[in-house]
């Protein structure tokens, strides 16, 4: 008896230890074609800090979509679009990956480890920033 509660107690410890260690899923649901409306949306708005996937989708029928991950300095940092390019300048912005070239009905993945703080999820492609392709994510401790 007193090996079985020895052994049930390690399979708790280890089940503990196991899911505080476990990465956080974000599942992001990118759509909208062009000329309308274009969309980006996170299964949740915030999310502890840690080891993350970041799970893409493009819901798209005919348009190709991107995902681009960018930590922000403070969660009201004005982001300048390139009028002449109708994108934002990456180089401007401290991103942690992206997955792209998103083709329509495909899905890719983006690993990051992040840390407490403000990010925006967008879509870089010509346009589509402007067009309402992104979404704030809140990391906490």
């Amino acid at each position: 008896m007193q090996l079985f509660r020895k052994t049930i107690t390690a399979f708790a410890l280890i089940a503990l230890a196991s899911s505080a260690s476990a990465a956080t899923t974000v599942k992001v649901v990118e759509g909208g074609e062009g000329g309308g409306p274009m969309t980006l949306t996170l299964d949740q708005s915030s999310i502890k800090a840690g080891e993350t996937t970041f799970l893409v989708h493009n819901d798209a029928m005919t348009e190709e979509h991107e995902m681009v991950l960018v930590k922000l300095k403070s969660a009201d940092q004005k982001i300048d679009v390139v009028a002449a390019k109708h994108r934002i300048d990456e180089k401007q912005l401290k991103s942690l990956g992206e997955v792209s070239e998103l083709k329509p009905g495909a899905d890719g993945q983006l690993k990051a480890k992040l840390v407490p703080g403000a990010y925006l999820l967008l879509c870089n492609i010509k346009g589509h920033y402007e067009a309402g392709m992104h979404a704030m994510l809140t990391v906490t401790k």
